[in-house]
């Protein structure tokens, strides 16, 4: 039956609140908020509605139900909450909430600098967020130049018994052996650093060059010299850095841009002054929807996300105004325990950073429809090449070892948009004799297709090898779906290398048929499975390489006599790891509870043999 909305709409009352609707299967297809429920909902059941995406969801509409709240701010909170819940089909979704990365200055007698992301389970304090791992790490060297403070895990900190590198190349004051520096020094090093993550380089400089000119009083030249090249290097950071004009509190700076059924929105994260970086987001079901819509959808879920890891600025500069700047304003800054502020389309420095953020924001997006306009192009190609349509799963299987030793098989998972890198797969290969590829290939497959799930069946499997491993996809695969109507059997396609191994000359070879496609390196299908096979290639690649040192660096402490499992974890926890126990000597071996000095010459001796 179709939903009687002009019965439903009477008992709507002129109240703020959220509204959900379900499908005829009871799932809920969209959530939405109001001032006014009644004129909000009325709103949908116009004649005149001309959006395409708001006749399809009013056409699937089964039922409505709503809850009525105190204010529009708690409205706001509650949709977020629930859209993040429930991830309905028709909202706009911002699939992009991975954890940030922060800098983590620790506590204690000797903190640590070091790069965390998560929870903020340990005490000290947090500077961020930063937009990538890579803006971290980029931080972190530099510091490392200008404040000369430990980056090194407390387990190879506690385990020193001499000065590591970093202090011979004066990037460390080497804290952890007595007599290098005072815990006064040190903590004005750390001081001095924190300062520079809070953004106030002013007063750092002014500090240096006080300290500079007492020292030279003191006639403590070479120590003057150390502070002179401190300070010079924070003002060349600084004037790379640095945001010019009156901008120095936290903030961050929205661009937006939409396009052909998609849209991006490009973030500046200015803390302190200073820019962190940016990140580009795109966010799920915008079709036809408008970039007002879009950006309110963005940022109720960026900043009020009930798993929100960031650190919310004191100002977010956005490119559009509207009414609800001023729910958002109360609903972030509730969140964020202090006065947030909404600056639309303003003038001035920060004009010229949203400019900025909108041209990177048009940028990413045309880069983006590009990637996806060749994908799709490749895609076609390959469907018309192997005769069949509507693929939406490919998989390829690989295997990677060294000589049979730490045999890994790898699944990578492509749709027509490119790479899920969610779906990918790891196969550790076992109970086969070293190096039979083909007896692993039939073991990753078998492990991969004992189960079978709807909507993880692939259209087609690509087998990394020739006639050999082709011949184990299909025992598997006939073998899993046989007797089996309610999925369709995955087309498996073969990828023999050619002459020399040279891309370009690869061999399709076609499952079962053992039909064979020559193509060469221009053809748009052979150019989406050779990605296809080398992204499986890498992953597997990697896999090994881990499991392959892994099993060196505890093989080589399992064949040492008298050593056995707690003493083998007391090495590598008391001295940071498998390289700093080749590094240390007996003497520092000698000194981790249960190694006698005796057994520590033993261990040396054994390693260095």
């Amino acid at each position: 039956m179709a939903f009687d909305s002009a019965s439903f709409l009477e008992q709507v009352p002129h109240r703020s609140g959220v509204y959900r609707m379900f499908n005829s299967e009871n799932v809920i297809i969209y959530i939405g908020k109001a001032r006014d429920l009644k004129k909000r909902l009325s709103s949908y059941f116009r004649k005149d509605v001309d959006s395409l995406k708001t006749r399809k969801l009013v056409a699937a509409i089964d039922h409505i139900e709503y809850t009525v709240t105190f204010s529009e701010t708690e409205a706001l909170i509650l949709e977020c909450n629930l859209i993040k819940e429930y991830q309905p089909r028709y909202n706009i979704l911002l699939r992009d909430d991975k954890s940030y990365p922060y800098i983590f200055v620790s506590g204690g007698r000797h903190p640590r600098i070091a790069s965390v992301r998560g929870q903020k389970s340990e005490k000290g304090h947090y500077y961020g967020p930063f937009p990538s791992p890579g803006a971290v790490r980029e931080a972190l060297h530099l510091m490392e130049r200008i404040f000369p403070v430990r980056q090194c895990e407390d387990s190879v900190y506690r385990s020193r018994s001499r000065p590591c590198l970093s202090w011979q190349i004066k990037r460390c004051l080497a804290p952890c052996v007595p007599g290098h520096c005072t815990d006064e020094e040190y903590q004005e090093q750390v001081r001095l650093a924190r300062m520079f993550l809070e953004g106030k380089c002013p007063e750092i400089i002014n500090t240096l060059v006080s300290e500079m000119q007492e020292l030279s009083d003191r006639l403590e030249f070479e120590k003057a010299a150390r502070v002179r090249d401190q300070m010079l290097a924070l003002r060349r950071v600084q004037e790379q850095q640095s945001v010019s004009g009156d901008i120095d509190r936290n903030m961050d700076v929205i661009g937006s841009a939409a396009g052909d059924g998609m849209s991006c929105i490009h973030v500046f994260f200015i803390r302190g002054g200073r820019i962190l970086g940016s990140r580009n987001y795109f966010p799920g079901n915008t079709g036809e929807t408008d970039r007002l819509e879009i950006l309110r959808a963005f940022m109720l879920q960026f900043y009020l996300g009930s798993k929100n890891a960031r650190t919310l600025p004191e100002e977010i500069v956005t490119e559009f105004s509207g009414e609800e700047n001023q729910e958002f304003e109360k609903a972030i800054s509730g969140v964020a325990g202090f006065a947030v502020r909404i600056t639309a389309a303003p003038g001035g420095e920060r004009g010229r950073y949203l400019k900025l953020a909108v041209a990177n924001a048009e940028s990413a997006l045309k880069s983006r429809s590009g990637h996806e306009e060749t994908l799709r192009k490749r895609t076609l190609a390959l469907e018309e090449l192997l005769g069949v349509t509507g693929i939406t799963r490919m998989e390829c299987y690989d295997i990677s070892h060294t000589m049979g030793e730490a045999e890994v098989a790898s699944c990578v998972v492509f749709g027509r948009e490119g790479p899920e890198n969610s779906e990918y797969r790891r196969y550790n290969i076992a109970g086969i004799t070293p190096g039979d590829d083909f007896a692993a290939m039939h073991q990753v497959l078998s492990r991969r297709f004992s189960r079978l799930e709807p909507g993880k069946i692939p259209d087609i499997v690509f087998i990394d090898g020739g006639a050999g491993q082709l011949s184990q996809a299909e025992e598997v695969i006939s073998e899993a779906f046989a007797g089996n109507d309610a999925f369709r059997v995955p087309l498996i396609i073969g990828v023999a290398k050619g002459e020399g191994r040279k891309p370009g000359l690869e061999t399709l070879i076609r499952g079962f048929s053992r039909e064979e496609y020559h193509l060469t390196l221009d053809s748009p299908a052979l150019q989406l499975v050779l990605h296809i096979r080398d992204e499986s290639h890498r992953f597997a690649i990697t896999g090994h390489r881990r499991k392959r040192e892994k099993a060196r660096s505890v093989s080589r402490l399992e064949e040492i006599p008298g050593i056995g499992e707690k003493r083998r974890q007391s090495l590598l926890t008391h001295l940071g790891g498998m390289r700093e126990v080749f590094r240390a000597s007996a003497e520092e071996i000698s000194k981790v509870p249960g190694i006698s000095l005796k057994m520590a010459r033993e261990i040396y001796a054994f390693l260095h043999d």
